[in-house]
């Protein structure tokens, strides 16, 4: 039997081309291409043009100047109070007794334990309650103690006033060792004192509107008092004053509108008020906002919240840091004429291939005017070149420059400068005036950082 034969060729199987491989490694080179193209792309972030509205900071806490002044006692003793803390009083009312032994008090604690309040004095107190529940605003937590203090003189006002009007049912008592004191003048009575009672605009320092520094003493029914010791404080005259401390440029726009309209933020209260202006050895200027009512709702508080109704400032509202300024040539208005296409520019001086003098038009934009100028932009223009007027022999030598504020404008795909007239700032936007001959309109679209492009640049393909 023949040997089977040896020579065995392997088949080769035919190559396959992976598809899902030359998928994998086409979207691998696209996404290397797309960072590629964005990495070394200009990114402009555009902001759309809109109406808007800006208003000045105008919240302050100021200080309350009035027309007061302090009472001493007459007498040594206890003193007892008939007049609740911030009302007003006239010429003759009854405002305190000094008991010399100190039994009113004690009577006045034995009445009230006897006798219950009636429902007018009820009815009073509820009042009370109702009022500051209504207007309480928990952002002025402290008036609750203000509050407080106000609710218990109203009781103290109230028994002192059962036990003098029992007095001489009080056998224990003798009368005769009672004083009583009236108002000598008309006015809101208070129970503290601070020593602001004196102070005109012209006192007030800087030291003043330190809160920290504030001290005050209050005084209360059933004390121990001496002769000579104050008593109460008397607020005589409803005209009263709040200083403000503010910069140089606030200081200024409040002296020129005379008057402005204040907020009380307590209880949002509004009232016209006539300015002052005091500038004190250090440079600080204070500003005296004048009242001629209210000044009895805030007679218990020196140090008072305001809010300054100014005039808010609308238009077309921009980031700063949209805003460009760039330098223009001006070129006198009787050198712009116009060309074949119709559109405006200069004849310029210029020789040709041949080295023979000519004359050529180079069309220009404008972005700003005057009475008797243009201002020209520096593209196709340089110092130094001679413009000659139209149908005269008249020339101007270009060597003026301006600076004009505005923005870069990317409706058309590239950047144009735009000037701007800016009403108003603060530090993020501004407030310019819309619709002007070379400036913005609403819903332009503009650069947002003017610093990341130049005029002329081309954006969009």
């Amino acid at each position: 039997m023949a040997d089977a034969p040896t020579n065995i060729i392997k088949y080769r199987k035919p190559s396959r081309i992976n598809v899902g491989i030359l998928v994998f490694v086409f979207l691998l080179i696209e996404m290397i291409v797309a960072v590629s193209n964005y990495l070394n792309t200009k990114h402009i972030s555009p902001y759309e043009v809109r109406t808007g509205s800006l208003y000045t900071n105008s919240l302050y806490t100021g200080v309350a100047l009035r027309r007061e002044k302090t009472v001493a006692a007459e007498d040594s003793g206890y003193v007892n109070y008939y007049v609740r803390e911030g009302q007003h009083v006239a010429v003759g009312d009854l405002v305190y007794t000094v008991d010399e032994t100190g039994r009113l008090s004690d009577a006045a604690a034995e009445l009230t334990e006897a006798n219950s309040m009636t429902d007018s004095d009820l009815a009073r107190i509820r009042t009370e309650i109702s009022g500051f529940a209504s207007n309480f605003n928990e952002n002025y937590f402290s008036e609750v103690y203000s509050f407080k203090n106000n609710l218990n003189s109203k009781a103290i006002e109230l028994s002192n006033l059962d036990v003098l009007n029992s007095i001489s049912d009080i056998s224990s008592l003798n009368s005769s060792l009672v004083h009583y004191r009236y108002s000598q003048d008309a006015g809101v009575v208070t129970y503290t004192y601070d020593g602001y009672e004196e102070k005109t605009l012209e006192d007030i320092t800087a030291d003043d509107f330190d809160q920290s520094l504030y001290s005050y003493t209050q005084m209360t029914a059933n004390n121990l008092v001496s002769n000579g010791d104050i008593i109460y404080r008397l607020c005589t005259d409803e005209d009263w004053m709040i200083v403000i401390q503010t910069d140089p440029e606030t200081a200024e726009l409040l002296m020129e509108m005379e008057y402005v309209e204040v907020k009380f933020t307590r209880n949002q209260y509004t009232s016209w008020a006539s300015v002052s202006e005091h500038v004190d050895e250090e440079g600080n200027y204070y500003i005296g906002l004048s009242f001629t009512n209210s000044m009895i709702t805030f007679s218990m508080d020196r140090f008072i919240s305001i809010e300054l109704l100014l005039d808010n400032h609308s238009g077309l509202k921009i980031p700063n840091s949209a805003i460009a300024v760039k330098d223009f040539y001006i070129v006198p208005r009787e050198y712009i004429t116009i060309g074949d296409s119709g559109k405006e520019g200069v004849l310029r001086e210029s020789t040709d291939d041949e080295g023979n003098p000519t004359v050529e038009f180079i069309e220009t934009s404008i972005y700003s005017e005057t009475e008797d100028e243009y201002y020209l932009d520096n593209l196709e223009l340089r110092q130094g070149d001679v413009l000659d007027k139209a149908d005269s022999t008249d020339t101007y030598t270009i060597r003026l420059t301006g600076s004009l504020q505005g923005v870069y404008n990317i409706n058309k795909g590239y950047a144009e400068f735009r000037e701007i007239a800016i009403q108003y700032s603060n530090e993020d936007y501004s407030i310019v005036k819309p619709n002007t001959t070379y400036g913005l309109n609403e819903y332009d679209y503009i650069v947002l950082d003017a610093g990341t492009v130049t005029d002329g640049e081309m954006l969009y393909e």
